[in-house]
């Protein structure tokens, strides 16, 4: 047996396919909620009819870009790790990962399964593969916090007065935590072990050759993988960049729609409406990120109908196509392994 045992199957039970079918329900419930007055829906769609052109490109760009940012962190992260594969498969897998991530139930295990197992067949170690996607995992979580900060500042800055304090606070925990983490992951890495230890003891699974005997062969080589200050810093600029892309795709629906853009607050509710969204409970963050998107750009001063008119836009590309296009990497990537 291979070191893809380190990294436990996600099954998908009829817990997982149940949880996954009230999510999406709740998520389409808080869509109607949000979609239903007829008074504002029709100004927004006639605002979404007329959308310019060329705005529009520019938020697919823009997306695009986000994705080649995930492909481009994963190669600095493999290659931190030992291993050395092309952009090119990584820009394919991160179109995958994506439309995995967002119509999958049992996630985040499955998403993260999957990059695994793809990691393992361009050559990469069954520790440095485990090693990429916690790094990936704690350097994104940094990233938007960061984001969630600035927007905070920004908010703040525009005389919001101090009904923000409370986000900024728990953003720069999640910093703080996040940093610690990456920084001490040796720590984190020995505690995960002695918990499969304590795990096998419980269930007599501790025998040679066996589960926990492979886990804890894997943390222990993770363990060796070294990650520099500096290396860390440039992790997570190129973490924050990923974030930082999806966020330009959203103010390019506003151009889209010919509205403006209210600066003082659509990066805090970019970044409230991404943590939001992702709470394991809505696969996606469906009706979530559009419901508190809306809200808060309209608390923000954007009208309502633009408001609605840009978050549809901005969900159109970075989720519904980004999903169809990733199929469609699925089956790419799938094809050319000789699987089906």
């Amino acid at each position: 047996m291979t070191d893809e045992a380190a990294i436990p199957a996600a099954g998908r039970g009829l817990k997982e396919v149940a949880r996954y079918i009230i999510g999406v329900a709740i998520g389409f419930v808080v869509l109607l909620l949000l979609f239903g007055k007829r008074s504002e829906l029709l100004p927004a769609w006639h605002e979404l009819a007329h959308a310019d052109a060329g705005w529009t490109v520019a938020a697919v760009a823009a997306q695009a870009l986000s994705l080649l940012t995930f492909a481009g962190l994963q190669h600095r992260v493999l290659r931190l790790a030992g291993a050395d594969i092309p952009l090119g498969p990584l820009a394919g897998l991160s179109l995958a990962n994506d439309a995995i991530a967002n119509t999958v139930p049992g996630e985040p295990a499955i998403s993260s399964a999957y990059r695994y197992r793809f990691y393992r067949r361009y050559g990469a170690t069954g520790a440095s593969a485990a090693w990429t996607i916690f790094t990936i995992l704690v350097a994104q979580a940094i990233g938007m916090s960061m984001l969630l900060l600035l927007g905070v500042l920004v908010a703040v800055t525009g005389g919001t007065g101090p009904r923000d304090v409370g986000v900024a606070v728990v953003g720069f925990a999640i910093v703080i935590a996040a940093v610690a983490v990456l920084v001490r992951r040796d720590v984190v890495l020995r505690l995960a072990e002695a918990l499969t230890r304590a795990i096998a003891r419980v269930t007599g699974g501790a025998g040679q050759g066996g589960l926990a005997t492979r886990i804890e062969s894997t943390f222990a080589r993770m363990r060796e993988i070294p990650l520099s200050a500096g290396s860390t810093i440039g992790v997570v600029t190129i973490a924050a960049g990923v974030w930082f892309g999806d966020f330009l795709c959203l103010v390019c629906s506003f151009g889209a729609i010919h509205s403006a853009v209210p600066w003082n607050g659509v990066l805090l509710a970019y970044g409230v409406a991404q943590v939001a969204g992702s709470l394991p409970v809505v696969p996606g963050g469906i009706g979530i990120i559009e419901g508190s998107l809306t809200i808060i750009l309209v608390d923000y001063g954007s009208g309502r109908p633009s408001a609605l008119a840009a978050v549809l836009v901005y969900r159109i590309i970075s989720f519904w196509l980004a999903i169809a296009v990733g199929w469609i990497s699925v089956g790419v990537i799938a094809h050319r392994h000789g699987r089906g």
